[in-house]
């Protein structure tokens, strides 16, 4: 399958192209020349199927003629080695534990697959690959765990100075090896414009092949899709009408999503939840599309007041608003709301979320006072220890660290602090 840019005006390349490249030469996103729907007995018999066989039928066509099929198993076999249960939380509403995973955080699925693809790819050739990414909070750790010790593949992190929380700042400034982690003073928008800006820097771009492991890269954002249909395989039995409810700061995820329902997923609905950066639900009430600078909030990994992916979201309903709005609703929600949410959660059934969850949850509830018939899963991005401070506040909670966040606990921190492109261009210049 080939991958065409969003701006149209840049050749049409396969997938191991685009996800070196990371975006087009023209700037634009990568998106597939086509999404061929599973056959329909797929989906009556997804029980049956394993995690990595569902995996396995929803991306091959996506990497046919790149990935060979016993490679691509291998790749599953090695990204998906965790679970992803669906918890009850009410007769009607459950929760999709995404943090089973090393660093506790629904980005490990697709650093990983984006990881070993890029492993397969540099085994046939001699050249370095620098990872640039910006995170805002747990994309870092992802990328960083998943890229560690990978051969031909250097990885920069950049992250804004005191808005990640402690646990997430850890994850990606311990590492050493083939990691590098930038702490800048500013805001996530602010790491992002820098790495959107060294791919546009032809005197850099001279010097060092370039890639982006942020979900506008096809393999970060693409196997995503994976777990919407593990979730569909749970609940399935239910015999209700089912929805997402889907925490959202660059949309890459609800975005996959989008994805699997393209594959055939009998889900008719998404809810974008967001907090106050909220670009997208304005959208959704006034048809216009008005990027703001981004403010910072207690569900960190959602402070994006451009999302990078909601183009593509667009593109998949051919820019037709009214289709839009049939499958997605967004709403926006503030501090205040999210911690009387993780509140009530806790007080409903002894569940303790994580502020992102809490925001999915009360996006959930507020599509459900009008849809009331329906199943509603909303996605728990991240595990509540990774906002340690903030959970055991509103909670009055004590909360146990788990074995992945133990390791990371005791390492000593090691970032480069920068303030604007010209330090970002000047380090990899020097490295």
């Amino acid at each position: 399958m080939k991958f065409y840019s969003l701006n149209n005006t840049a050749p049409e390349v396969s997938f191991d192209t685009a996800v070196v490249n990371g975006i087009a030469p023209d700037k634009g996103l990568y998106f597939p020349e086509e999404i061929n729907p599973l056959p329909i007995s797929f989906f009556e018999n997804i029980e049956s199927f394993s995690n990595e066989e569902i995996a396995f039928k929803a991306i091959q066509q996506f990497v046919s003629g790149i990935v060979p099929n016993d490679v691509l198993k291998d790749i599953l076999k090695e990204v998906l080695d965790f679970d992803f249960p669906v918890v009850e939380i009410t007769p009607n509403i459950g929760t999709l534990e995404l943090f089973h995973g090393p660093t506790m955080a629904f980005k490990d699925v697709g650093a990983r697959f984006m990881a070993q693809c890029l492993g397969y790819f540099s085994r046939s050739t001699k050249n370095e690959v620098t990872v640039l990414v910006a995170t805002s909070g747990d994309t870092g750790g992802a990328v960083a765990n998943g890229f560690l010790g990978v051969e031909g593949v250097n990885v920069v992190i950049l992250y804004p100075s005191g808005k990640v929380s402690d646990i997430q700042e850890r994850q990606l400034t311990t590492l050493g090896k083939n990691i590098t982690a930038l702490e800048v003073d500013g805001t996530f928008d602010d790491c992002q414009a820098m790495v959107k800006n060294a791919f546009l820097d032809k005197e850099l771009l001279d010097e060092m092949k370039l890639t982006s492991a942020n979900s506008i890269n096809v393999a970060r954002w693409l196997p995503q899709l994976f777990y919407f249909l593990f979730a569909y395989k749970q609940v399935k039995s239910k015999g209700k009408e089912i929805v997402f409810s889907v925490p959202s700061g660059n949309f890459g995820n609800i975005c996959a999503g989008l994805v699997a329902q393209r594959l055939g997923m009998p889900v008719k609905h998404f809810i974008a939840s967001t907090n106050v950066n909220d670009t997208v639900p304005q959208f959704m009430l006034t048809k216009e599309y008005n990027p703001k600078p981004s403010t910072a909030t207690i569900s960190n990994a959602m402070d994006v007041g451009d999302p990078s992916n909601f183009i593509r979201i667009r593109h998949l309903f051919k820019d037709d608003f009214e289709a839009l709005k049939k499958n997605l609703s967004s709403y926006s929600f503030d501090d205040n709301n999210t911690k009387e949410a993780l509140k009530e959660i806790y007080n409903i059934s002894g569940y303790i979320a994580d502020p992102h969850g809490a925001v999915g949850y009360l996006g959930l509830k507020k599509y459900q006072q009008q849809h009331p018939e329906t199943y509603g899963i909303f996605l728990e991005t991240a595990h509540p220890v990774k906002f340690l401070d903030i959970v055991e506040e509103t909670l009055n909670e004590k909360l146990e660290i788990p074995a992945q966040i133990q390791k990371v606990m005791g390492k000593t921190k090691i970032s480069i602090k920068i303030s604007n492109y010209e330090g970002l261009k000047d380090f990899l210049l020097k490295s």
